[in-house]
């Protein structure tokens, strides 16, 4: 769990006044600098949940996407495709969730080179288990209002939109 801080000042909006007075507007800083500091809150509060099912956030989201899939097997490049991350992120994650008996791995039939992940019974038993620990706690966002959780989406798809994570003919979300 993050250590709370109990300061009695917000460091961001105390950097923002700074920032303002040396180089100008301070408004992106501070909204970049706070997403910065809610990732590393929530990382430590979905650590915190899933330890007692040994998984970290990522492992997490690999088995989440291959129960996601019509057969629970995908190939690891689709993985990594969807999750947006690195081969080598794919390969580590896959590799500790063989380990833990979550996923199997298999030579992928249609591609001679590539890999199939696929997710054992054990490893859909953890993540029903694992995903009930992370709602329980609201994905760590319980702080933010129900009706206030589609605003802050649309905000940040529009970043990872401008990053270029989804086509610009793609649908938004609501």
């Amino acid at each position: 769990m993050v250590r709370p801080l109990g300061l009695p000042f917000d460091p961001i909006a105390r950097a923002g006044e700074s920032w303002e007075q040396r180089f100008g507007p301070a408004a992106a800083m501070r909204a970049a600098t706070s997403v910065f500091r809610v990732q590393q809150i929530l990382l430590a509060r979905f650590d915190e949940a899933l330890r007692p099912h040994a998984l970290t956030f990522a492992r997490y989201e690999v088995l989440v996407l291959l129960t996601f899939s019509r057969t629970g097997e995908l190939p690891l490049k689709v993985i990594g495709s969807r999750l947006m991350v690195h081969p080598t992120s794919v390969t580590n994650a896959i590799d500790r969730l063989v380990a833990a008996g979550y996923v199997d791995r298999r030579p992928n039939p249609a591609d001679g080179r590539g890999v199939l992940a696929a997710i054992t019974d054990h490893g859909r038993a953890v993540v029903e288990e694992a995903t009930a620990a992370l709602t329980a706690l609201d994905f760590g966002l319980g702080d933010v209002p129900d009706d206030e959780l589609d605003t802050l989406f649309a905000i940040l798809e529009r970043v990872r939109r401008g990053a270029g994570d989804v086509a610009d003919d793609a649908t938004p979300a609501d």
